[in-house]
């Protein structure tokens, strides 16, 4: 069984929102809504909310062994390689500088 989560736990719906959409991406919307036998409030709710736990999971959790984590940290402490383009880059002077 699935357990409830932020897309299918039935909630007071007391705000609004407004999205303009062309003919196009409101057909599109509404036959994918239909094809999953759901309105298309619920299908465009449920498919931004899905979309948004993802993006902020993936600047919340990170899963990592202690073998990975202990990489990661060596990564982190190492030196950094030379890269001297890189250094050359950043030492021209910046076409968007004013001339004097």
């Amino acid at each position: 069984m699935r357990k409830p989560d932020a897309t299918t736990t039935k909630t007071a719906r007391d705000q609004r929102l407004n999205v303009r959409a062309s003919v196009q991406q409101q057909q599109l919307i509404r036959r994918a809504a239909e094809a999953t036998d759901r309105t298309v409030t619920d299908f465009i709710l449920g498919s931004a909310l899905e979309s948004a736990e993802r993006v902020l999971a993936d600047r919340k959790w990170f899963a990592a062994s202690e073998e990975q984590w202990a990489e990661f940290q060596a990564l982190l402490d190492a030196p950094l390689e030379p890269m001297p383009k890189l250094r050359q880059l950043l030492q021209r002077e910046s076409p968007f500088a004013e001339a004097d």
